[in-house]
C-alpha cells in the first residue's frame, strides 16, 4: 500500500464517524503548504532517516537560495541540506518600511530563517556579528571588489570551516561568475569553487585541525545550469502527495518569507526542472546523471557495500545494515504514530550500538569520523523523529522576553504528550547563560506523562548586573532541553521561546531628530532634541537624563523621570545651542539616562513585523549632527510623494522647507499648483496606484510652472517611457546599468546650469564622501529636449551621461535622477543635501 493510500485510509477511518452524525462537508480549497501538521510533520521528521547524504548551497544574501531545489532535497529526498549565506542583505531595499543598513539585515536574516524552516533546511550564516567584515555594501561589479571589502581570508575561512563541520557530499553555489551577475554572488561562486580542493588539504586553515576539526573533501561540485548543457536536471516540479504541492512550490513557500524583497510567487502545477552541470568529482561521472548523488553513498546499504568492498570491519558493516532495516521499518510504519515511535526508538538503540562498535574497530580514522559523524546526524533526527512520532509538544514560555540587568523573573518549560506513546522519566531543563542562576520552583522531573497530560516546571532565573547586551545575531539565550525515555531509549529535544528574549538598557532611548543638519550659514538657531524614554525595568524607576554635547555647546539642565510601571515611555525635550562658530563636519549629540550609580547611553529599537516575530537592534542613543554650508530658498513649499522606501521629506524639514507628505487624495483631486515643487520617491509609480492614472495631472502641474522632480524607478515598476513629457527608456539589463563605486569621478557636463549654481554653488567637493552607490538603474535613452547634466560612471567602464536629466516643459521643469538620494541625505552627505535642495529650487 502507497505512503499516500495509507495515510488516506487513516483519515477514512477517522471522518465515517463524523459522517454518522450528519451531513460531512470537505472543502475543496488547496490548504497552504506551510500549514503543517500531524502527519505530515511526521513525514517531514522520518524522511531524513531514510537517507546518509548530505548538500550545500552557498549564496551571498538572504534569499539568494536555490528555494525548489532545497526543498526537492530535503523534504523530497530526506537529504541533510544545508544553506550557507554570506552576509545578511543589509545593503537591499525595504519593501516592507523604512529600515535599512543593519535593522533591514536583522529583517533579512529573520526572514531567512523562517524560509528555512519551511523547507527543513539548516542555516548557516558567513556574517557573524553586527557590523562584520562581511557586510553587505551594496551593489558590486566585481568579486575582486568584493573579496577585497569582505577580506578574502575572513570569507573564507569561514566557508572552508563550515564545509568541515559539516562535511556535504555535494555542494552547488546559487550563482555563475559571469559579468552579468552580482559581485557578491560571484565571490560566493569563486570561494565555493576555490574550496572543493582547499577544504580537503590540511595546510589550508590548520588551526581547523587543531580545533577537532577533519579535512573534508567533497564528493561532487555543480554549478547552475541551463536547460540546453547540464548533468542533471532536478525535478522540482513533482507533486509531492504527503505535502500536497510541488518542490516548486514548497520552495515558493519559503521565499514568500521574504517580504522585505517583494519574493515569492505563485506557481501552477506542472512539470518544471532545475539544471546543474557537474564542475568537479571524486566519482566517475557521466555526461548526464539520474542525481547529484549517482556514484555516491546514499543509504546505509551503501555505506555498509563500501565498508564491505574494502573488507573493513563486518561488525560495522553489520550495524549499517540492521540501520537500513530499521529506517525501512520506520517508514512502513507510517503514519501510525505509536508504530512509527516504537520504530524510531529501536533504530535510536541500534544508532548507539553502532556509534559504540565504531568506536571500538580497527577502522583507520577518517573513517571512524566520518561514520562518527553521519550517525550523530542521525542521532540527531531520531530525537526529532522521535518527538513528533509520539506528539510530544515542548515548550519555553518566558514571563517575559525583555529583561534588565540585575533582573528575576520567571520562565515556564512545559512538555505536553499528545499521543498514545508513554512517556517515562521526562526532565525539563533550562538553560542560562554563564554567570546566570535557574532555579527551579519544584521537581522538574515526571515520572510518567501519559496522553494529554503536561508537565510543567516554574524556573526562578536571576540576571547578573554584568549580564551581556542582547546581540541579534547570536544564538536564543534561553532554551530548555526536554529529555524523557520510550521503550527505555533516552531521547532529548531542545526548544526556544518564541521570540527573542532580550537583555535590554533598563532605560531604553531614542532621540528625535536621529540625524540633524546644522547649517553654518545659521548657528544661532539651536537643534531641538527630543529624547524619549521607555523604562524596561520590571516595576516603577526613576532616572535623569542628560545630553553629552560636543565641547562649546550648550543645552539645558538634566531632567528627571518618573515611570511607574515597566514600559512606560516619556519624553523630555532639550535645546541644543551650537558654539558661536561651527566648523564644517560631524559631530555627535549623546543622550544619557542616570539612574543611582548606574549609567546608560543606549537605546533597543523594537524591530517587529507578523511574518517574522519580535527581535531588537541596540544601539547608541545619540543624534548624528552634520555641518555645512547651505543656501535654502525663503517659502520653498514642496509636495512629497513617498513610496515608503525613504524618509528624505524628514530632512528637507529641517533644513526650513515646507514639506506637504501627498496622500492619493490631494494626487488625484487636490491643488498641486500651491506647490513649488512636487518629488515622487524612488520606484512611486509602482507603490502608489494613483499615480500613473493621474499622471497627467502631473504633466500639466509641470505645464502651467510646476518643478516636478521624480527619483529612479525599474522598468517592472510599472514605468514606461511616457510617463516622462519626453521620452526617457531605463536601461536594460539593470545590472549594466548602475554606478556602484561611491568615489567615483563626476563630471559635470552643464557646469553653467542653474541646477549647480541656484541656491547652492556645486563643486567637486560635494561628490565627496558618498556612501554605497552613485546611481541606480540608469536611463539608456532620452529625448533631446532634456540637459544631460552629469557624466558618471565605474572605473574603466563607459560613463552614463542620462543619470540626471532636466527639461524646462511648457512654463516648469521636469528632471529624472537616479542618483541614490535615498541613501545619501539619510547618511548626511553634504553634496547631496546642497544638491538635491538646489533640484527643488529650480524654475523657469
Amino acid at each position: 500500500m502507497s505512503l499516500r493510500a495509507r495515510v488516506t485510509k487513516k483519515y477514512v477511518s477517522a471522518v465515517t464517524g463524523l459522517a454518522v452524525a450528519g451531513t460531512l462537508v470537505l472543502s475543496m480549497a488547496p490548504a497552504p503548504a506551510n500549514a503543517d501538521r500531524g502527519v505530515v510533520d511526521l513525514w517531514k521528521s522520518i524522511k531524513p532517516l531514510t537517507t546518509v547524504a548530505s548538500a550545500m548551497n552557498t549564496g551571498a544574501h538572504p534569499d539568494d537560495e536555490h528555494s525548489a531545489t532545497l526543498a526537492y532535497l530535503s523534504l523530497g529526498k530526506g537529504v541533510n541540506t544545508y544553506s550557507i549565506i554570506a552576509n545578511r542583505g543589509e545593503g537591499g531595499q525595504n519593501e516592507i518600511g523604512s529600515e535599512l543598513g543593519n535593522a533591514l539585515g536583522i529583517i533579512r536574516t529573520r526572514e531567512l530563517q523562517e524560509a528555512s524552516k519551511i523547507t527543513n533546511v539548516s542555516l548557516r550564516m558567513l556574517s557573524e556579528t553586527i557590523n562584520d567584515p562581511i557586510y553587505d555594501f551594496g551593489f558590486s561589479k566585481s568579486p575582486d571588489e568584493t573579496l577585497l571589502k569582505w577580506g578574502d581570508s575572513v570569507v573564507y575561512e569561514r566557508l572552508i570551516r563550515q564545509i568541515r563541520e559539516l562535511r556535504p557530499d555535494v555542494v552547488v553555489p546559487a550563482f555563475l561568475n559571469e559579468d552579468s551577475t552580482h559581485g557578491h554572488h560571484r565571490a560566493i561562486n569563486v570561494i565555493t569553487v576555490r574550496a572543493y580542493q582547499d577544504a580537503a588539504d590540511p595546510k589550508v586553515f590548520p588551526e581547523h585541525l587543531q580545533n577537532g576539526l577533519q579535512p573534508w573533501q567533497i564528493k561532487k561540485l555543480y554549478v547552475p545550469a541551463n536547460d540546453k548543457t547540464y548533468s542533471v536536471a532536478v525535478p522540482v516540479g513533482d507533486y509531492d502527495e504527503i505535502y500536497g504541492a510541488s518542490y516548486t512550490q514548497l520552495g515558493e513557500e519559503s521565499r514568500f518569507m521574504h517580504k522585505s524583497q517583494g519574493m515569492g510567487r505563485h506557481v501552477d502545477e506542472g512539470p518544471i526542472n532545475s539544471y546543474y552541470t557537474l564542475l568537479q568529482s571524486t566519482v566517475p561521472g557521466k555526461e548526464k546523471e539520474k542525481d547529484f548523488f549517482e556514484g555516491i553513498a546514499f543509504t546505509f546499504e551503501d555505506l555498509a557495500k563500501e565498508l564491505e568492498a574494502k573488507g573493513k570491519d563486518a561488525q560495522v558493516v553489520k550495524d549499517l545494515r540492521r540501520l537500513q532495516t530499521d529506517a525501512d521499518q520506520v517508514i512502513a510504519a507510517y503514519p501510525a504514530f505509536s508504530e512509527v515511535a516504537g520504530k524510531v526508538e529501536a533504530m535510536k538503540a541500534g544508532v548507539q550500538n553502532a556509534l559504540t562498535d565504531v568506536a571500538k574497530s580497527a577502522l583507520d580514522q577518517a573513517t571512524k569520523y566520518d561514520l562518527t559523524y553521519r550517525l550523530h546526524v542521525k542521532e540527531e533526527q531520531l530525537n526529532k523523529a522521535s518527538m513528533e512520532a509520539a506528539s510530544l509538544v515542548a515548550k519555553v514560555k518566558p514571563e517575559t522576553g525583555e529583561l534588565v540587568p540585575g533582573q528575576t523573573t520567571k520562565i515556564t518549560v512545559t512538555a505536553y504528550n499528545g499521543g498514545k506513546v508513554l512517556l517515562k522519566n521526562v526532565t525539563l531543563k533550562l538553560n542560562v547563560p554563564e554567570g546566570w542562576t535557574a532555579k527551579a520552583a519544584d521537581s522538574n522531573v515526571v515520572g510518567l506523562l501519559a496522553y494529554n497530560q503536561t508537565a510543567s516546571t516554574v524556573f526562578e532565573v536571576n540576571v547578573p548586573e554584568d549580564a551581556a547586551e542582547f546581540k541579534p545575531y547570536d544564538k536564543p539565550i534561553i532554551t530548555s532541553d526536554v529529555e524523557y525515555e520510550v521503550n527505555g531509549v533516552k531521547n532529548k529535544v531542545q526548544v526556544v521561546p518564541p521570540n527573542a528574549v532580550a537583555v535590554l538598557p533598563p532605560f531604553s532611548m531614542s532621540l528625535s531628530p536621529s540625524a540633524a543638519i546644522l547649517n553654518t550659514l545659521k548657528t544661532d538657531e539651536p537643534i531641538p532634541v527630543k529624547v524619549t524614554v521607555r523604562n524596561y525595568n520590571p516595576g516603577a524607576a526613576k532616572a535623569s537624563i542628560s545630553l553629552k554635547l560636543p565641547e562649546g555647546w550648550k543645552t539645558d539642565a538634566a531632567q528627571e523621570l518618573s515611570f511607574a510601571a515597566k514600559g512606560e515611555v516619556k519624553s523630555v525635550g532639550f535645546s541644543v545651542v551650537p558654539a558661536a562658530q561651527v566648523a564644517n563636519g560631524s559631530y555627535t549629540i549623546q543622550a544619557v539616562a542616570t539612574s543611582g550609580s548606574s549609567q546608560t547611553s543606549r537605546g533597543a529599537q523594537v524591530i517587529q513585523y507578523a511574518h517574522i516575530g519580535k527581535t531588537y537592534m541596540l544601539q547608541p542613543a545619540e543624534v548624528k549632527v552634520e555641518a555645512f554650508d547651505l543656501e535654502v530658498p525663503k517659502g520653498l513649499k514642496v509636495g512629497y510623494v513617498s513610496s515608503g522606501f525613504d524618509n528624505i521629506d524628514q530632512y528637507l524639514q529641517q533644513v526650513g522647507v515646507d514639506v506637504t507628505k501627498l496622500e492619493e487624495k490631494d494626487i488625484q483631486f487636490g491643488d498641486l499648483s500651491s506647490y513649488d515643487t512636487i518629488v515622487l520617491g524612488i520606484r512611486a509609480y509602482a507603490f502608489r496606484p494613483e499615480l500613473i492614472p493621474s499622471n497627467q495631472r502631473l504633466l500639466s502641474y509641470v505645464e502651467n510652472g510646476g518643478n516636478l522632480v521624480v527619483q529612479y524607478h525599474k522598468p517592472e515598476d510599472k514605468w514606461s517611457p511616457g510617463l516622462a513629457p519626453y521620452p526617457i527608456k531605463i536601461g536594460e539589463p539593470l545590472i549594466k546599468w548602475r554606478v556602484t563605486d561611491e568615489n567615483s569621478k563626476v563630471t559635470l557636463l552643464a557646469p553653467d546650469h542653474p541646477m549647480f549654481n541656484y541656491p547652492n554653488k556645486i563643486t567637486d567637493a560635494d561628490w565627496n564622501n558618498w556612501i554605497q552607490d552613485r546611481s541606480a538603474y540608469n536611463p539608456a535613452e532620452w529625448g533631446k529636449e532634456y540637459t544631460a547634466l552629469i557624466s558618471n560612471g565605474d572605473p574603466g567602464e563607459k560613463e552614463f551621461t542620462g543619470t540626471f536629466l532636466t527639461a524646462p516643459y511648457g512654463k516648469g521643469i521636469y528632471t529624472y535622477s537616479s542618483l541614490v538620494w535615498y541613501r545619501e541625505i539619510p547618511s548626511l552627505v553634504p553634496g547631496s543635501i546642497r544638491l538635491f535642495v538646489n533640484m527643488i529650487s529650480q524654475h523657469q
